[in-house]
């Protein structure tokens, strides 16, 4: 076949196949236009999922009479100069309205400020028509009919108008976050309407227009981020770990107001919450990038979704450097949803049915051995005593609790309650002054304002990964020697690994030897981690090993292996814990950053405001 020029319409129709990939593509191109346009309100109205009516009303500067032949024409643009990298604006290549034009039946409508009317040209497929005067206010309006009727195997691609019109919403709701000075509305009859109110420029203009998107919940378990590096500057906010999702479209980027979806930016997210959240959860984040245009490339993508800095390191260093250190500066916090979960599973008003007629007091007796307990002595001490927990007092009736379990077997909710105040000092901590401990793996504390109620385990796993991660940066974690070494029987590869990160694993206090081919003998064990399986934590050990073991994982090795032995020596469910013991750990807890979430990304504790257990009793 011969070499020949293809017709306009033909080219056109390719330069859509590029950037009209669904309706959603239309709206983001004709929206970007008129926010270019200086527009302060834009009415978005589709039908058929956009499949059958896009129309987007603006307010903008419009366009002369002159130039509306020039805008549907492929490579005209008013928003490029000379340099192609110096680019301030969204648009710029000057395709999007040929490549809509000649798939469907376009109709542009603009009037300028000075002009007597407005005047309009239609786009049919490629064939163009006008322009000619019409009646019109100020502004723009672009309309879409009939997409993809000239290339009719686009539309078998297309999804339910439902699923299409979801997508418009997410697109013009990606972009109404970084313009939170413009009036966006949604309507038509495949949608709700849905009007975004302008809320002014400066930070709480933009957590106003955030909270329209994402709803009222996210302000409240977000952090400010304000960095800068090398000329870039990261602005935002970033969920606490505890708030987050089950997949990554609550993420919001931004790189000079362009919205981006690119993976080196979900990539440093990801990095900034690994020690935070688990890895089948996404937290919830809105970031703006700023930046001389000239260091990043916004014409690498046909719908200009990714970008390219010429510094990639300096921008993935900052999101991380800046996420971490603002979660660590916060202090401890729970999220606001757990303690709403919370709330709405009750139903005030219930009344209470015995489950069982057996007796209150079990059979199996508590030896009175048991009550000589020292808290010095315990295997599942926190760390570091807390002089400042004991010397208060602990807000707990001794005389009580040996009433309770002298002779007498707790119950399951086992509420070791007070008679007696806790000390103010203990009541203005953020965690308060333990209480009780119900069920032996919930400890129940009090503040002025609040109850909290804390997961031992969770909350214990997390301070034991903090202080293994910290001993590898600064003296290694004290170990006990075995009077017996362990010995573990396991593949040769593994014994393989294990003892070549033996080393490593000195550090954390767990010391071990290769004991002939196919076993490891194990002579220390963390002190921290009191009695634990020492076969199933060094075979879980080596299967993390096995995982991350490349050339470029030791970083992930590292994390994972402090995660399993973290895991196997916090204090389990079904402990009970002495007084002191849970007002140390509340401390200890309050001193830790990134305590409020376990390992997994689960919450640590749940607070409860006075008020709004007041509410529940009709209090209030």
């Amino acid at each position: 076949m011969a070499i020949k020029h293809l017709t306009e319409t033909i080219i056109n129709q390719i330069a859509a196949g590029e950037v009209i990939e669904r309706p959603a593509s239309v709206v983001k191109e004709l929206v970007e236009n008129a926010i270019d346009a200086g527009a302060t309100r834009i009415d978005i109205v589709t039908a058929g999922g956009g499949k059958n009516l896009i129309r987007i009303i603006d307010n903008g500067s419009g366009i002369p009479a002159d130039e509306l032949s020039l805008a549907v024409s492929r490579h005209c643009t008013s928003k490029l100069t000379d340099n192609v990298h110096d680019i301030r604006a969204l648009g710029f290549r000057g395709e999007a309205l040929p490549s809509i034009g000649s798939i469907s039946r376009l109709s542009l409508k603009s009037r300028v400020a000075d002009a007597d009317s407005g005047f309009e040209i239609s786009v049919n497929g490629g064939r163009m028509d006008g322009p000619r005067p019409t009646g019109m206010n100020g502004g723009t309006i672009a309309e879409v009919r009939d997409l993809f009727f000239s290339t009719p195997a686009r539309l078998k691609f297309m999804k339910t108008d439902r699923a299409e019109a979801s997508a418009i919403s997410d697109v013009v709701k990606r972009v109404a976050i970084a313009f939170p000075h413009i009036r966006f509305s949604m309507t038509g009859s495949d949608r709700t309407p849905f009007e975004m109110a302008a809320t002014g420029v400066g930070s709480e203009g933009m957590l106003e227009r955030i909270s329209q998107v994402l709803g009222k919940e996210f302000p409240e378990n977000a952090i400010g981020i304000d960095a800068m590096r090398d000329g870039v500057r990261l602005s935002g906010f970033a969920g606490i770990p505890a708030f987050n999702r089950a997949n990554s479209l609550h993420q919001f980027a931004y790189v000079n107001g362009r919205p981006v979806r690119d993976k080196q930016i979900w990539g440093a997210i990801r990095g900034a919450y690994a020690d935070v959240m688990s890895r089948d959860r996404h937290p919830v984040v809105v970031l703006f990038l700023n930046l001389d245009p000239e260091l990043v490339d916004v014409n690498v993508h046909p719908a200009k979704a990714d970008v390219r800095f010429r510094d990639p390191g300096l921008v993935r260093g900052l999101i991380v450097g800046a996420i971490r250190e603002a979660l660590g500066q916060s202090g401890i916090r729970a999220t606001t949803t757990g303690a709403e979960a919370m709330l709405h599973s009750f139903r005030p008003g219930g009344g209470f049915e015995p489950r069982s007629t057996a007796p209150i007091w079990g059979k199996e007796t508590v030896s009175p051995g048991n009550l000589n307990y020292s808290v010095q002595q315990s295997p599942f001490r926190p760390f570091e005593s807390v002089a400042s927990a004991s010397s208060h007092g602990n807000g707990f009736a001794e005389t009580v609790q040996e009433f309770l379990y002298d002779g007498a077997a707790a119950l399951s909710a086992d509420a070791r309650a007070s008679t007696i105040s806790a000390p103010p000092e203990l009541l203005a901590m953020p965690l308060g002054a333990a209480r009780a401990q119900v069920h032996a793996n919930y400890i129940v504390s009090q503040t002025d304002d609040s109850l909290v109620i804390v997961d031992q385990h969770a909350a214990h796993e997390r301070l034991v990964y903090e202080a293994l991660k910290n001993a590898l940066h600064s003296r290694p974690l004290a170990a006990q020697m075995l009077l017996i070494p362990e010995i573990v029987d396991l593949p040769e590869e593994d014994v393989g690994r294990l003892v070549a990160h033996a080393e490593t694993l000195q550090r954390f206090g767990l010391g071990l030897e290769a004991f002939g081919p196919g076993a490891v003998a194990v002579r220390e064990t963390p002190s921290m981690l009191g009695e634990i399986d020492t076969q199933k934590l060094v075979r879980d050990l080596a299967d993390e090993i096995a995982e991350h073991d490349t050339s470029d994982g030791l970083k992930a090795i590292l994390d994972h292996v402090a995660a399993t032995m973290a895991c196997h020596g916090s204090v389990r469910a079904g402990r009970r814990l002495k007084p002191d013991e849970m007002n140390a750990l509340l401390r200890q807890m309050e001193a830790t950053p990134g305590s409020g979430t376990c390992n997994h990304g689960r919450p640590t504790y749940i607070e409860l405001k006075l008020t709004d257990i007041e509410r529940l009793f009709g209090r209030r």
